[in-house]
C-alpha cells in the first residue's frame, strides 16, 4: 500500500521474505482479517508507518513447507498468525510464553523492525498478511482444529485474544464472575461470547441503545446505556471485572460506580486524551484501573482451542482485495462495528 500516507491505496507488489529456516513454518495465506489497527497504520496515524506497508496480522491458512527442526507442525496443517511474529525468546517475559511483553520488544506482524534475527525480509521491516505466504518461527504459529472455519481464524488471533487474554489474567476463565464490557464492537463482541462461555453473568456496557439486541443475541444477560445516568444507576455496585475496549475519548469516572469491592477495570481501547480520576473514588471498594495487551502465543493457542470447543466464531464478512479501500474507507468512520471484515487472498490475485 503506497509510499506515503498521501497515495495509502492498495496496489499489487513483491516482496520478499526468508524460505524456511530449521525451525521455521511456511503457509499459504488463504484469509486475513482487516483489523482497524490496519487502517490507522496504512494513513501514518501514529506517525511512524514505513512504506510501502503489507497490512494484517489475523493470518489463517495451509501449510507448504516446514524446517528440519520443525515438531509441531506438518505440511497440509491448518494454522495462522497473529499479532506477533517475533520476540528475543531469551528473557524471562518469553520463558513465560508471555512475547507481548518482551524486553527487547516483539517484532509484530507487519511494519516491525526485524531484529531478533528469527525472520528476514527485503526491507529490514515486517509484512503482514495481505499476501500469498508467511514464514514464521514455528513458536509463533498457531495451530486451527480441523472443524474451525478456516475464515473466521484470524480474527481469534487479535480481537479474540486481546478479551480472552484479561478475563484469563483475572480470573474470569472457570467462570463465576460478573464481568462488564464496555463497547460492542469487534472486541466487545468477542469478549461477551468468551466471557459468557467461560461461565460469568455478562453485562453489555454501550451508549447506544441500538446495541442491546445484539448483545443479547450474542450471550450478554444485561445491557447499560451508558449515555442514561438511570441506567447506569441501576448498575450501580453490580460487576467485578470491566472490560473498556471503547477507542474514543471518554472518561473513565463514568463506570467507577459500577464496580463491587475488588473490581477491576481493565483498559483495552487506546484513547488520545488523558482520564481524569480522582483517587478516592478507587479507595473506598479499593478498585484498581489495569491495562492489557493482546495475549502470549500459549494464551493465543488456548484461545484459539476454546473458541473452537465451545463454537464461538466471530461475525465475518468475506471481502476482496478490490474492496479494501472502501473497507478502509467505513472503518474510518466507525470504528466500532460488530462485523469482522476478512480478505480472501485467492480472490485477489
Amino acid at each position: 500500500m503506497g509510499k506515503t500516507a498521501k497515495d495509502a491505496k492498495v496496489s499489487k507488489f513483491s516482496i520478499k521474505r526468508n524460505v524456511a529456516g530449521p525451525e521455521d513454518v511456511t503457509f499459504d495465506v488463504k484469509y486475513c482479517g482487516i483489523c482497524h489497527t490496519d487502517v490507522h497504520f496504512a494513513n501514518n496515524d501514529m506517525g511512524h508507518t514505513k512504506y510501502p506497508i503489507v497490512p494484517g496480522h489475523e493470518l489463517a491458512g495451509i501449510v507448504t513447507a516446514v524446517g528440519a527442526k520443525v515438531t509441531k507442525y506438518k505440511v497440509g496443517d491448518r494454522v495462522g498468525v497473529g499479532c506477533i511474529s517475533d520476540s528475543c525468546m531469551a528473557c524471562d517475559s518469553c520463558s513465560d510464553s508471555l512475547e507481548q511483553f518482551c524486553d527487547k520488544t516483539f517484532t509484530m506482524t507487519y511494519d516491525s523492525p526485524v531484529e531478533h534475527g528469527h525472520m528476514q525480509t527485503d526491507s529490514g521491516y515486517s509484512y503482514g498478511g495481505y499476501c500469498d505466504s508467511f514464514t514464521a518461527n514455528q513458536r509463533y504459529i498457531v495451530d486451527i482444529p480441523p472443524a474451525y472455519p478456516l475464515e473466521a481464524a484470524g480474527p481469534l488471533f487479535c480481537a479474540a485474544i486481546t478479551m480472552y487474554s484479561p478475563l484469563a489474567h483475572w480470573g474470569a476463565l472457570n467462570g463465576g464472575k460478573k464481568v462488564g464490557i464496555i463497547g460492542i464492537g469487534g472486541l466487545g463482541q468477542m469478549g461477551v461470547r468468551l466471557a459468557k462461555a467461560m461461565g460469568n453473568e455478562v453485562t453489555a456496557i454501550s451508549t447506544s441503545p441500538n446495541k442491546k439486541q445484539t448483545a443479547m443475541d450474542i450471550g450478554a444477560d444485561k445491557f447499560i446505556v451508558s449515555s442514561d445516568p438511570e441506567s447506569l444507576k441501576a448498575g450501580d455496585n453490580s460487576l467485578d471485572l470491566i472490560l473498556n475496549t471503547v477507542a474514543a475519548n471518554h472518561q473513565l469516572s463514568t463506570y467507577v460506580p459500577l464496580m463491587r469491592r475488588d473490581g477491576c477495570i481493565v483498559q483495552l481501547g487506546v484513547v488520545s486524551s488523558d482520564h481524569l480520576l480522582q483517587q478516592f473514588s478507587l479507595m473506598p471498594k479499593r478498585l484498581s484501573i489495569c491495562g492489557s495487551l493482546i495475549g502470549g502465543m500459549s494464551e493465543t493457542q488456548g484461545c484459539m482451542d476454546f473458541c473452537a470447543k465451545n463454537k464461538i466464531i466471530p461475525t465475518t464478512k468475506i471481502v476482496k482485495a478490490a474492496e479494501l479501500d472502501d473497507i478502509y474507507t467505513k472503518l474510518i468512520n466507525k470504528n466500532d462495528q460488530v462485523i469482522r471484515y476478512v480478505l480472501e487472498i485467492d480472490a485477489s490475485k
